[in-house]
């Protein structure tokens, strides 16, 4: 896992944290909040793991052309 991995998942797991306080207190702007932020830590997440596939090909491609 690289950075944005890890960072994407604490943001998402925030978020689920303020969607369950929000709900917990009947507070909408929370939740909302807490929406918004789950969905920025995934999307993050998923650009973190792109990022490791595109490293993980170049070091495969560059193996093959050092054999």
């Amino acid at each position: 896992m690289n950075k944005d991995e890890l960072d994407g998942k604490a943001e998402a797991l925030k978020g689920r944290i303020k969607q369950g306080v929000g709900d917990l207190t009947d507070n909408d702007k929370l939740h909302d909040e807490g929406v918004a932020d789950e969905v920025a830590g995934e999307i993050k997440e998923g650009v973190g793991k792109a990022r490791r596939k595109v490293g993980d090909a170049i070091e495969d491609l560059g193996d093959k052309i050092k054999r």
